[in-house]
């Protein structure tokens, strides 16, 4: 069992920040992408 928690923890926190990060990421993108249309 504590193995378990091990590996969760090692492989739960990096996934769960490149999530949030991707995240984040894309709004900034989607708010480019805008910029840059209204330009036309």
């Amino acid at each position: 069992m504590e193995q378990w928690l091990a590996v969760i923890q090692d492989v739960g926190f990096p996934i769960f920040v490149s999530f949030y990060l991707m995240h984040r990421v894309e709004s900034k993108l989607e708010e480019i992408k805008n910029a840059l249309l209204s330009l036309k």
